[in-house]
């Protein structure tokens, strides 16, 4: 299984990016997907997370500024960013949870990771 994210990139604060994850291989069932960020010298930090059912969940540093959403054909999940803070630099991670072909429980897995750096 890989997850492949794409969409990150240098922007102005106050703008835009939209953030995308492709989960694909041998997936038989997906549940949650989500985003998470790290910063230098700081631990990863749950951004937002989207059940299969489309329920959402967001931090509250970004409530009202990133949407979360999914396409769940497609095993993919998105992260709309808006209202870009220099303090949103960071790597941004995809997580999704599912079960392979290969193993019944479900697991964890991890994209390489996009950097976001918003400049002042």
């Amino acid at each position: 299984v890989q997850l492949q994210a794409s969409g990150g990139g240098l922007v102005q604060a106050g703008g835009s990016l939209r953030l995308s994850c492709a989960a694909s291989g041998n997936i038989f069932s997906m549940s949650g997907m989500g985003w998470y960020r790290q910063s230098p010298g700081k631990e990863r930090e749950l951004v937002a997370t989207a059940t299969l059912a489309g329920s959402t969940n967001y931090a509250d540093f970004v409530k009202g500024r990133f949407t979360i959403s999914r396409d769940n054909a497609e095993n993919t999940v998105y992260l709309q960013m808006t209202s870009l803070k220099p303090e949103d630099t960071a790597v941004y991670y995809c997580n999704a949870r599912l079960q392979t072909t290969r193993q019944f429980k479900y697991s964890d897995y991890w994209g390489q990771g996009t950097q976001v750096t918003v400049s002042s």
